[in-house]
C-alpha cells in the first residue's frame, strides 16, 4: 500500500492463530518470548520505553513503544541506521489482535518505506512471514 500524499509504503501480513489473544499478547510483550520468535531485545511494555532489537545478522534496530492497548494493539518504531544514509529505515510496526472464530487474527503492518527502499520493503514482507511462523510454536506453549 502507498500513501499518495507522501509516497510512503506499508506492508501488511496477516495470520490466523489457533490461540486466544492473551497467548499472543504474552508472546508479543514478554522479552524472553520476543527473543524466541523475533530478536534479542530489552523491550518493556510501557509507552515511551526505548529499546533495541538485535538481529542475528549483527544489525541493531532502535525502537520506541508508541501504543499499548492490552490484548488489542501494540506499536513501536523500527529504525535502522545504516552506514549509507540512503539505506536508513525509519518505520513503525503495529500489531493488531482481533478475536476470530478459530482463535486470533494477528495483523502486522510496517509503514515508513520510501519509494527507493524496494529491497527493504520486499525483505520486510518476507521477514514478517518468517517471524510469524516462528511465533506460532511460542504462542502455542505459553
Amino acid at each position: 500500500m502507498t500513501d499518495a500524499a507522501t509516497d510512503i509504503r506499508t506492508i501488511t501480513v496477516e495470520q490466523d492463530f489457533p490461540h486466544p489473544p492473551a497467548k499472543l499478547w504474552r508472546a508479543l510483550t514478554q522479552p524472553h518470548l520476543i527473543e524466541e520468535w523475533l530478536m534479542k531485545n530489552d523491550f518493556l511494555p510501557e509507552v515511551g520505553h526505548r529499546f533495541k532489537l538485535r538481529g542475528d545478522w549483527g544489525g541493531v534496530l532502535d525502537c520506541k513503544v508508541l501504543t499499548i492497548e492490552p490484548l488489542r494493539t501494540l506499536s513501536y518504531t523500527w529504525d535502522h541506521a545504516h552506514e549509507d544514509p540512503a539505506f536508513n529505515l525509519r518505520s513503525v510496526v503495529t500489531f493488531t489482535l482481533t478475536p476470530s472464530p478459530t482463535g486470533t487474527l494477528l495483523r502486522v503492518e510496517q509503514s515508513g518505506f520510501r519509494p527507493d527502499q524496494k529491497q527493504a520493503l520486499g525483505g520486510a514482507q518476507a521477514g514478517w512471514k518468517k517471524f510469524l511462523e516462528k511465533l506460532e510454536p511460542v504462542a502455542a506453549r505459553v
